[in-house]
C-alpha cells in the first residue's frame, strides 16, 4: 500500500514483491510482542521473499497515553527520520512506563517530558528541546478562548488515524499482507509459524 513521502521512515524494510503492513499501538503489550519478532527474528525470512515492511499507527483510545506516545514517535521522525524505528524500539521496550497506573498522576506535559527523556536516552534525537517544542501545547488563560488546536504533530496523527479507519482496522496488532487484512496472524507466533504462513504466499509469485 502507498506510503506518503512525509512518513518514509515508516518503511522499515524495502522490498519489491510483497508488502507487509503492521498496525501497532505503542501502549499495547501484544503489539510490543509482534514488534520484537518483526525486528529480531523475521528480517531474513522477509528479505528472502522481497517483502517491504511498513509500520502503521493504530492508536487505541482505551490506552489514554497511546496518542501521546504516537505523537512522540512522529516528532522524532520529523527531527531524525532515520531514528524512527530506533525510538519505536525504545517505546515498546519501556511501554510500561506509560501504562495507566504509571501515568495517572502525571499531566500531559509531564508525559511529553518523559517521552522526550526516553528519546534522548535512546539516542533517537539530537535536541530534546526541539522535540518538546513539536509536542508543546500552550495553556489558554481563558478557557473560553481555548481552540483545541493540538500541537505541531496533531495533523500527522490525524492522518494516520484516518488511514487506519479508512481500511477498517479496529484492533492492535493487525497485519495486512499485499493489501489484504490477515486476522489469523498472532503476535505469539514463532519464527517457524511465520515461515509456514509466508511460504505459500511467496509460492504464488
Amino acid at each position: 500500500m502507498a506510503l506518503a513521502p512525509a512518513y518514509a521512515a515508516h518503511r522499515l524494510a524495502a522490498g519489491s514483491a510483497h508488502t507487509l503492513e503492521v498496525y501497532l499501538d505503542y501502549a499495547c503489550p501484544f503489539s510490543a510482542r509482534l514488534w520484537r519478532t518483526l525486528r529480531t527474528q523475521l528480517p531474513a525470512a522477509l528479505a528472502a521473499g522481497s517483502v517491504a515492511v511498513v509500520f502503521r499507527h493504530q492508536v487505541q483510545p482505551w490506552h489514554p497515553v497511546s496518542a501521546l506516545m504516537h505523537e512522540a514517535s512522529l516528532a522524532v521522525e520529523r527531527l531524525c527520520p532515520h531514528n524512527f524505528a530506533l525510538f519505536s524500539d525504545a517505546l515498546f521496550e519501556h511501554q510500561r512506563r506509560f501504562f495507566d497506573e504509571a501515568t495517572v498522576d502525571l499531566s500531559r506535559t509531564d508525559i511529553y517530558r518523559r517521552l522526550a527523556d526516553l528519546a534522548a536516552s535512546a539516542n533517537a534525537i539530537d535536541d530534546r528541546l526541539a522535540m518538546l517544542q513539536l509536542l508543546d501545547i500552550q495553556p489558554a488563560d481563558d478557557p473560553a478562548a481555548a481552540a483545541n488546536a493540538g500541537n505541531a504533530v496533531t495533523a500527522d496523527l490525524k492522518y494516520h488515524v484516518r488511514l487506519a479507519r479508512a481500511h477498517a482496522i479496529h484492533v492492535s496488532p493487525t497485519v495486512v499482507f499485499d493489501g489484504i487484512r490477515e486476522d489469523g496472524v498472532s503476535s505469539s507466533w514463532t519464527l517457524e509459524q511465520w515461515q509456514a504462513w509466508l511460504e505459500p504466499r511467496f509460492a504464488r509469485e
